[in-house]
């Protein structure tokens, strides 16, 4: 969307402006439809619905025979509007605007009236985003690591300056060498959390700049940040306990060798079936949960249920497990969980639950459970 007041005559008119916008878009390889008028309306109606310059003054007569969805309505109202006689933006123009409003509301006859300018509508120009890179270019070659991250250093300070400016943090760093014989490299680091502090940054550049062929000598570097996310500034005093990112620096170094999405968390899931409680998401794209809400502890171990012989509502006082006799020396329970009817699971079919917390006299600590519908007894995981 452009506003060409008083710029047309250096292009001739209307007419050559729009002309050489076309020749300019073929020579790109882009077929475009232009459409010229008074108002943004019009424009965008033509632009869409039939290419063409509106006269001055005359919106109406230049879209009158278009389809009313060129006025920018929903699909549902141009529908509704079909079903009433009114395809056209001429049918529309000449037809009750009372009815019309209590059927439809507002918008059907705002969307009219700003085409044919009798509503205004500003164009508003969209500000340039920022662009995150910095260059430098060296007056001598240089080879040696520390000498490119000297350089890196320096592009890092600029350019997290840049990013605390605006309230951004980097996900994805790119940092460009270019050596006297006009070939580049490139080395890209992939953060876990969103960074602007380049004492954090710099040494996580260090692998990937170690690997880099300086060949006959580096005579530029440019650093950019392709991926970058708000980053707001918090409030600390003498008193807060700040995340220092230990963390998150240790994951984005193992992610620069096996790749973050390979490094996963377990984090709570809102069920109260044991294989539903919890999911896996890479640990560089979610935040550690406080821990899971049950009023009664799990086993870190979980494990498909493994039958083992018992009968009756009671643990069995000795049983047999993975080749193993134990004896029950201490049964807490038991918890009784019913399975989720809604969602389709084969191993809860059998339907209730009844979990018991055993301690054998070996040192085992099961997760039991007893199925009264179809009775049984299962081991499902084991305490640490």
């Amino acid at each position: 969307m452009l506003d060409i007041s008083g710029s047309a005559h250096l292009f001739g008119g209307e007419e050559g402006m729009l002309n050489d916008m076309r020749k300019r878009l073929m020579r790109a390889g882009l077929s475009a439809q232009v459409g010229l008028a008074d108002t943004r309306g019009a424009a965008w109606a033509l632009a869409h619905h039939g290419e063409g310059v509106a006269p001055p003054g005359e919106m109406l007569p230049a879209l009158q025979s278009l389809p009313v969805a060129a006025l920018r309505l929903g699909e549902q109202t141009t529908t509704a509007l079909a079903r009433l006689g009114l395809r056209q933006i001429g049918d529309l123009a000449i037809a009750p605007r009372a009815p019309l409003t209590r059927r439809f509301g507002p918008d059907v006859m705002m969307r009219l009236d700003q085409a044919l300018g009798r509503h205004p509508e500003e164009i508003t120009p969209l500000a340039d985003p920022p662009h995150y890179g910095v260059r430098m270019t060296l007056p001598e070659p240089i080879g040696l690591v520390s000498d490119v991250m000297a350089g890196a250093q320096r592009l890092l300070t600029r350019l997290c300056a840049t990013l605390t400016a605006q309230e951004m943090g980097a996900r994805v760093f790119e940092i460009t060498l270019r050596r006297v014989d006009r070939d580049t490299q490139t080395v890209e680091l992939r953060l876990a959390r969103p960074l602007r502090d380049p004492h954090r940054i710099l040494p996580l550049f260090e692998r990937g700049l170690a690997g880099v062929d300086a060949g006959f000598g580096i005579d530029q570097l440019r650093l950019e940040a392709t991926q970058v996310e708000p980053l707001p500034a918090r409030q600390i005093t003498h008193v807060s306990t700040r995340d220092k990112g230990q963390l998150d620096d240790l994951i984005t170094r193992i992610g620069t060798r096996i790749g973050l999405e390979n490094i996963q968390r377990f984090l709570p899931a809102d069920s109260h079936i044991p294989e539903r409680s919890f999911i896996v998401a890479p640990a560089a794209y979610s935040d550690p949960a406080s821990g899971w809400a049950s009023a009664n502890p799990r086993p870190l171990c979980l494990i498909p249920p493994e039958p083992i012989a018992g009968t009756g509502p009671q643990p069995p006082e000795r049983f047999r497990w993975r080749r193993m006799s134990l004896t029950t020396g201490r049964a807490t329970g038991p918890e009784r969980i019913a399975p989720e009817w809604w969602l389709e699971d084969d191993n809860w079919r059998s339907g209730l639950r009844d979990y018991w917390r055993i301690e054998t006299l070996e040192g085992r600590r099961l997760w039991l459970f007893y199925t009264p519908q179809n009775p049984g007894w299962f081991v499902q995981g084991e305490f640490a």
